[in-house]
């Protein structure tokens, strides 16, 4: 089922391996004419484009775009219990491991009299987007609000797609988790039309007198989509921050001959499951390995629930095995991969893992699944995708702050320095620079 690239026997360069692995991926390029005019149409119009969009898109038209309080608190009111629990297990892990990662104010005193601080301001307000499509995400929900709520932030907003089977709301597990965490301010709409209107804002038409009215415009937008919600937050970058462009969900594994034929084949299926575009990719020494594994994967695919969708991404070119002669050179693959998230089953996995560069998350062992990632190991599963992990992280308290240098020196501290600065800004012509300098102590005595 999975295609095979046998790297036994050479030793490519990094750009030789980053053309020759498995990666599928979306061209973004290829919708921006169909997204284009949706995003101007919202900036122009605001609220009715959004629901006209989506009333065309998502075959419904809420009542409003704003979630009623009711609606939301019904929503946990009548989800079962067991959910309940996950979820606020699931949100009690993942505040524990994002509180810890809140910056603390830096002073630095550079001099006697000068002193350079960096502090770190939490975005002021956010929109958090959860998507519809194949699956609920009420960890997505948690994924984006957890650390949005530790970093600070003071006004956030989740939107996600109206359902036409449920009243025209987002799904009820999406508004149950919503209200887990205590947001009460929730849009029912998705898309581009959802993005567009998270960063123009609007008013919402069907309830214009009401206070809550007026839908304000965020300053970041975070959260993962399709290629048309990538290609919108693309669009407007230029208007609010984006975290990132994500394409198609993957996975990677390292692993040699001690692994588990059964449970690697069931986490390449867990990851397939997601999307036809989702990748899985198998990095081992093994061929014996890859073997069972492809004999695993023919009795576990024949047994999931959504087979099809499975069989789609496995035998797609963003999967595959690849052989390789040894770990080292498995490391080599798996850093040009750079997964989204990769696995690492091999002896001694901790110290392989702590081998590895590019990586969105790692998990260590057969007893750290992706799937553990995706809901309950308290780390976050919004993690970059497309090789990007080369040079980005996955979401945090760090996306939703901003570090402000300030600045404080005092004269003596100036005057110490000033001729430098003088110098310097004479040497790229900008006198201008050095007059601002010279002004405080014309005149004065000391100069």
């Amino acid at each position: 089922m999975l295609a095979r690239i046998d790297l036994r026997g050479s030793t490519p360069t990094l750009a030789e391996l980053r053309r020759a692995l498995p990666r599928g991926g979306t061209d973004v390029n290829a919708v921006l004419d169909t997204v284009t005019p949706v995003v101007h149409s919202v900036a122009e119009n605001g609220t009715a484009s959004a629901l006209d969009y989506g009333e065309k898109f998502d075959g419904v038209r809420p009542a409003s775009v704003r979630v009623p309080a009711t609606v939301i608190a019904d929503a946990l009111d009548t989800l079962d219990p067991q959910v309940v629990d996950a979820l606020r297990e699931s949100i009690t892990r993942a505040r524990k491991v994002h509180a810890d990662q809140r910056r603390e104010t830096t002073r630095t005193q550079v001099v006697e009299g000068g002193v350079v601080s960096e502090k770190w301001i939490p975005v002021r307000r956010v929109g958090l987007y959860v998507p519809g499509g194949n699956a609920v995400y009420p960890s997505s929900v948690i994924m984006n609000v957890v650390p949005a709520q530790e970093a600070g932030v003071g006004s956030l907003v989740v939107a996600s797609p109206p359902q036409k089977d449920f009243g025209g709301w987002p799904h009820p597990t999406i508004l149950a988790a919503c209200a887990l965490l205590g947001v009460d301010e929730v849009w029912a709409v998705g898309g581009a039309q959802g993005i567009a209107l998270l960063a123009y804002g609007g008013v919402d038409t069907a309830q214009a007198e009401a206070p809550d009215a007026v839908l304000d415009p965020v300053d970041l937008i975070t959260g993962p989509g399709n290629i048309y919600v990538t290609a919108a937050k693309r669009l407007c970058r230029s208007v609010v921050g984006i975290d990132s462009e994500a394409g198609p969900t993957e996975i990677a594994i390292l692993a040699d001959d001690s692994a588990d034929p059964g449970i690697l084949a069931s986490d390449l299926i867990s990851q397939a499951e997601h999307d036809v575009l989702a990748a899985s990719v198998l990095v081992t020494d093994s061929a014996a390995l890859a073997d069972a594994v492809d004999a695993a994967l023919d009795a576990q695919v024949a047994a999931t629930k959504h087979r099809e969708r499975v069989t789609t991404a496995l035998s797609g070119e963003q999967s595959g095995v690849v052989l390789v002669d040894d770990l080292e050179a498995g490391l080599a693959v798996v850093d040009a991969y750079a997964a989204e998230h990769l696995e690492i089953q091999t002896r001694n996995a901790a110290a392989v893992a702590d081998r590895v560069h590019n990586a969105g998350a790692i998990f260590v062992g057969p007893y750290a699944p992706v799937s553990l990632g995706d809901y309950c190991a308290g780390s976050n599963h919004v993690l970059p995708t497309s090789g990007s992990a080369r040079f980005a992280s996955g979401l945090s308290v760090q996306t939703f702050l901003k570090g402000v240098h300030v600045i404080d020196y005092d004269e003596a501290a100036l005057r110490e320095v000033a001729d430098k600065v003088v110098t310097l800004a004479d040497a790229e012509d900008l006198p201008g620079h050095g007059d601002a300098v010279k002004q405080r102590f014309a005149g004065s005595s000391g100069r």
